[in-house]
């Protein structure tokens, strides 16, 4: 690990101007980051401590959504009972991913910035343009059992792993931002990129913005279910993932971020069967050879998801 200067940020203007710096980095529970950093893979010059300010709280909003703290940890946030009786999809995708140590460390914000899992990224002596741009992309020809199926390109086939993002998606959540110029909000569809030219480009913040928040809208009508396919039963990079919330769904591991299936909700309001709506999603996904199961996997897992949720809202 190379040397690099710490502070603890008092407050989020003080966090933001600090990460105005070149080189700086934010940490909160440092799930990813810290691998990374062991790894040289990430290499920042001085990290901004954002883990104690006082963004860790969970509050329901004046519409009747709920607004979640980035600082708030994955398993504060599956276990909310507000969560839990009202956005049951996200408690459910939290604690389909990592393990119950990285819950009770990771933050929310930290979650959705997490990197990819690719093993090409994690191997220095590899070709990475996410890790190294222009060196080329070794799973291309490589092992690219887990590629993406839809949104890669030549540059990247890597997919995001998230799990609570692909919940937050369905449930069309967006994120509070801070920056140098002030206050936004960004839809959690519109957060991260897909490759095209820049894969190591992973999302739309700018230099130095922080997350400070998550919000949800009211749920929507209907039921909630989340499931998940990987090689083991836990901790254990997942193959592919579906996320139903109401008429509204989305797929994880396929892409290089959390993919709105929005034909197959189309096809679905149109009077679709599940088989049918996720079939016309499917349509336009594309595979290398080695995960050509992801499209008949994800046409099940989906099928199967949005018929459960179906029966829950009945």
């Amino acid at each position: 690990m190379k040397a690099f200067t710490y502070e603890r940020a008092t407050s989020v203007e003080g966090a933001v101007k600090a990460a105005q710096a070149p080189g700086a980095r934010f940490i909160a529970g440092g799930t990813n980051l810290l691998d990374l950093m062991k790894l040289e893979i990430e290499t920042p010059t001085h990290l901004v401590d954002v883990g104690r300010l006082p963004m860790a709280g969970i509050e329901a909003t004046a519409d009747g959504g709920l607004r979640i703290g980035a600082s708030a940890t994955n398993t504060a946030v599956a276990s909310d009972p507000t969560v839990r009786a009202r956005y049951p999809v996200l408690s459910e995708a939290i604690v389909a991913g990592g393990s119950p140590q990285l819950r009770n460390k990771a933050s929310v914000g930290g979650n959705l910035l997490q990197r990819t899992r690719c093993a090409y990224f994690y191997d220095t002596s590899k070709p990475c343009n996410k890790r190294a741009p222009g060196s080329g992309c070794g799973a291309l020809e490589g092992l690219n059992r887990n590629a993406a199926i839809f949104g890669a390109s030549h540059a990247c086939i890597a997919t995001h792993t998230s799990d609570m993002a692909v919940a937050l998606t369905a449930l069309g959540a967006s994120v509070e931002v801070v920056g140098a110029g002030g206050t936004h909000s960004i839809p959690l569809l519109e957060l991260h990129r897909l490759p095209g030219e820049t894969p190591h480009i992973e999302t739309h913040l700018s230099g130095g913005e922080l997350i400070t928040a998550v919000v949800l809208p009211p749920p929507p009508k209907g039921g909630q279910t989340y499931r998940k396919v990987r090689d083991r039963a836990s901790y254990a990079g997942g193959l592919a993932s579906v996320a139903v919330a109401g008429g509204q769904v989305a797929l994880g591991m396929v892409a290089h971020k959390p993919w709105r299936a929005a034909e197959a909700e189309g096809a679905l309001a149109s009077g679709a069967t599940p088989a049918e709506a996720i079939g016309k999603e499917l349509a336009g996904a594309s595979s290398l050879g080695r995960n050509d199961f992801k499209i008949p996997l994800v046409a099940r897992l989906a099928a199967a998801a949005i018929t459960e949720a179906k029966e829950q809202g009945q």
